[in-house]
């Protein structure tokens, strides 16, 4: 048998070795195409042919790539031109498309990867359009697939996947701008997963019959195409196929099953996450994947660790789809269990919450309530103590941060766990405002209804496409629906018809009457707010404080401080309707009014004791809305006038009247002419002094002082970083609004010294207060004392923001640092070239 081999390993090499003689020095045409036609020989069998079996394997084996190779160098030869199009296309192209898929493809691929821009290189591009077109990457895929022992080694098989996955880069690359349509990865890679399919759907009629086969070449090309960033295209056109051959086919769920297992572990991740956004619901990722989460250490890390806690930019369907596989099973039930109990320590986790984004935390907050209301009572009773502490703990951690968004999550999430453990009988109720985030919590314990039922492959006559049809449930709830509202509407109608009942008077337009009167005089409406226990006489006062305040200046100077206390320690025992509106803008006009005095009154009462914390951020608001009102320009007072109409209407006879039929005539004239530009049409807005600028230091100094002294009901820097944060704002906004005053400079100085201790403060409301102070001081600072004033401190500033961009956790942080880089990157390269400027100009 040895020997057999070896002669037949002789006779084909010396063969082979003839034709390529006769190829490259023969000039007879006929040479030429007898050689081509016994090469060819090797590669098929056809009638009268003496190639035995074994010589053509041999071949295939050891010649075919010198053959390829051979027919490459010779591309520009005599003989190859001296062809037809059918010629050359039967005795040359046939060469690259009948032997072993493998080696035809890396030989194409090298030489498109070596050729420069002519015709040989266009005449190999359309060889390889035509190997994809005609299946032969499904040979190929299939060739390893028979393989029990893979005979190839292991850098060749690197080599053939790095090919087959990176084709469109290696054409692009090459061929840049005329590259091939098929080339373009939007149609390369949908082929390349419907070849994919092909091959696994012989695979599975190959163990039908009785034939054992390998995925593991398919496993890999599958990984290292989702790898490179492609799983969404490969993996839309897979899954939902897969999801339909397993539904119910046991051949066709084996092998899903063990293509999933023979991706490499370097490539799972990738592997697991595009297919779990790929799939339709649980049901499905159950028969394509199995238990690969019990076997496999990455998949169990990606789907019970990674995709639900390390990122968050996945849909809520993604989350169903996992946390729905793993209960699915009973034996994956137990992994459920300990995914709740990761989330719920990630929940209540503090530092999480401080130093996490918001939407990090509403991802996790709706991975917590879907498994919540996915476990039994019985698997909840046994965790009831760990998730009682989790709720505890987490509610007071999300309700202390000052973002209500997140206050508003920890409500929510609270509310739910209390209601799914029953404690007691007993259920937490908050009040929030109810957004499309918040419904969509609620909505995780409302028990959902089984998935949409599978499409059916149907038949490929009706069907060419191969497309799946559905009917819609929508259709079916819309037509229940209408014809609910069509019974109700008919009994309504069918009950308003009685003549026995009388339809009832529309009453909504009527108003109370009122047996008080608003009082007329500032000090009549200080003395009800004081000692009347009328809710009416206190409700008419409140709505008309403002309006006497602003009237009657002289008089409100009078009382400004004393009623500024009345309304700051007043609170809405009568529920009116918009009580805290009324009473801060009643303070913002005695603010404006009565400036100094006030604002040193409330400057003082913000450091004092026995205030409540909403007493205080009143304080700040209203002295923030009270510099924004006297840095505008006063508005004029409208004189009365008497229109164009009125003035018509008095002088009914214009010719008694010689200088209005003047202007009427002028202004009939105006109207009928077209022009381009007419100029200004008012004249221009005089020039008011800025109000806010002399008393800028009142609003902002004083709120400066005793910051660090922790008081017996306030501690400034300690657990009141609510505070803290809306402090650091509106002292942001009185140095905004102090652009051009002269104690500009000196503020922005105090400003940055005051911020600079709590830099790096865990809450983020407190740091974008304190980044929106540096973006004032910027804005507001003259230029020109920046460097004089600041000096080192301006580049440690600088140092400080380029951190916050790169690494801060919250997007808006990272933003307002972005802006106050730009600022102060403008202003310095400003000042440090003004100098220049002004030494060339001389």
């Amino acid at each position: 048998m040895k020997m057999e081999s070896n002669l037949t390993n002789t006779e084909v090499r010396l063969a082979v070795a003839q034709c390529f003689r006769t190829l490259s020095s023969s000039t007879d045409r006929q040479d030429v195409v007898a050689a081509l036609q016994n090469l060819h020989s090797y590669l098929e069998d056809g009638p009268g042919c003496t190639i035995t079996a074994a010589q053509r394997e041999e071949f295939r084996r050891a010649h075919y790539t010198r053959t390829l190779q051979f027919l490459v160098s010779n591309i520009q030869a005599d003989w190859v031109h001296s062809f037809s199009a059918s010629q050359r296309t039967e005795l040359w192209d046939g060469f690259f498309l009948k032997g072993p898929p493998d080696q035809s493809f890396l030989v194409l691929m090298e030489a498109i990867a070596e050729l420069r821009p002519t015709t040989s290189l266009d005449h190999f591009v359309s060889i390889t359009e035509r190997f994809l077109q005609s299946g032969r990457l499904a040979d190929l895929l299939w060739s390893y697939c028979l393989q029990a022992v893979s005979s190839d080694s292991p850098q060749l098989r690197e080599t053939l996947l790095g090919r087959i996955s990176a084709l469109p880069d290696i054409t692009a690359n090459k061929l840049h701008p005329n590259n091939r349509p098929l080339f373009i990865p939007l149609q390369y890679y949908p082929l390349l997963a419907t070849e994919m399919l092909t091959v696994l759907e012989r695979t599975c009629q190959a163990l039908r019959d009785g034939t054992d086969c390998s995925l593991t070449f398919v496993a890999q090309t599958l990984g290292k195409v989702c790898i490179q960033g492609h799983s969404a295209s490969v993996l839309a056109l897979m899954a939902p196929r897969l999801s339909v051959s397993t539904h119910s086919d046991m051949v066709w769920q084996r092998v899903c099953w063990k293509l999933l297992e023979n991706v490499p572990l370097r490539w799972m991740e990738s592997v697991l996450t595009g297919l779990v956004q790929a799939v339709r619901g649980p049901d499905a990722l159950s028969r394509i994947i199995g238990n690969l989460v019990l076997t496999n250490k990455k998949a169990q890390f990606v789907l019970t660790h990674k995709l639900l806690l390390l990122q968050y930019k996945y849909e809520t369907q993604v989350l169903r789809t996992i946390l729905g596989y793993l209960a699915a099973d009973r034996d994956r039930r137990p992994l459920l269990t300990q995914v709740l109990r990761s989330v719920s320590q990630a929940w209540a986790n503090p530092s999480a919450v401080k130093h996490t984004s918001v939407e990090q935390q509403f991802y996790v907050s709706k991975a917590l309530l879907l498994t919540v209301s996915l476990l039994k009572d019985s698997e909840l009773q046994e965790l009831r103590s760990e998730l009682l502490q989790c709720m505890l703990g987490g509610m007071q951690s999300h309700l202390d941060s000052g973002v209500m968004r997140i206050r508003s999550m920890g409500m929510v999430v609270g509310e739910c766990l209390s209601s799914r453990m029953d404690l007691s009988g007993t259920k937490l109720k908050f009040e929030y405002e109810q957004d499309a985030d918040i419904c969509e919590l609620l909505s995780f314990m409302i028990p959902s209804t089984s998935d949409e039922p599978e499409p059916k492959l149907v038949n490929e006559v009706d069907n060419p496409e191969g497309t799946v049809k559905t009917v819609p449930s929508s259709h079916i709830l819309s037509s229940q629906n209408s014809s609910a509202s069509q019974l109700s509407r008919t009994k309504a109608d069918s009950d308003l018809d009685s003549d026995d009942e009388l339809a009832p008077y529309d009453m909504t337009g009527d108003q109370k009457m009122s047996q008080a009167s608003p009082p007329r005089y500032l000090r009549d409406c200080l003395e009800i707010l004081i000692s009347s226990e009328d809710p009416e006489r206190v409700e008419l006062s409140l709505r008309g404080a403002e309006s006497l305040v602003r009237r009657n200046v002289f008089a409100a100077k009078e009382i400004s401080v004393q009623m500024t206390q009345v309304l700051l320690h007043m609170d809405d025992k009568y529920s009116i309707g918009g009580f805290l509106m009324l009473k801060q803008a009643t303070m913002v006009a005695l603010t404006v009014t009565d400036c100094i005095p006030v604002t040193q009154y409330l400057t003082t009462e913000f450091y004092s004791l026995n205030y409540s914390l909403r007493q205080r951020l009143d304080i700040l608001e209203v002295l923030a809305i009270a510099a924004q009102e006297l840095s505008k320009p006063v508005p004029k007072e409208s004189a009365p006038s008497i229109s164009a109409a009125s003035t018509s209407e008095l002088t009914q006879y214009p010719g008694d009247n010689p200088v209005h039929w003047r202007q009427v005539v002028e202004t009939r004239l105006q109207s009928k002419t077209k022009r381009i530009s007419k100029g200004t049409t008012q004249p221009a807005s005089k020039a008011t002094p800025n109000r806010y600028a002399p008393v800028a230091g009142y609003f902002f100094f004083p709120l400066l002082g005793n910051y660090d002294k922790p008081q017996v009901t306030f501690d400034l820097l300690g657990s009141d970083h609510l505070v803290l944060g809306r402090l650091i704002h509106t002292l942001g906004v009185f140095m905004h609004l102090a652009v051009n005053a002269p104690v500009a400079a000196q503020m922005g100085c105090a400003l940055l010294d005051f911020v600079w201790t709590v830099r790096y403060h865990l809450d983020q409301m407190v740091r974008r207060g304190v980044l929106f102070a540096v973006c004032s001081v910027f804005l507001s600072m003259p230029g020109q004392s920046l460097l004089p004033d600041l000096g080192d401190q301006l580049f440690e500033t600088r140092n400080w923001l380029s951190d916050v961009a790169e690494g801060d956790p919250d997007a808006d942080c990272r933003s307002l640092a972005v802006q106050s880089l730009v600022l102060l990157d403008k202003t310095l390269k400003k000042q440090l070239q003004g100098p220049q400027a002004v030494n060339l100009d001389s």
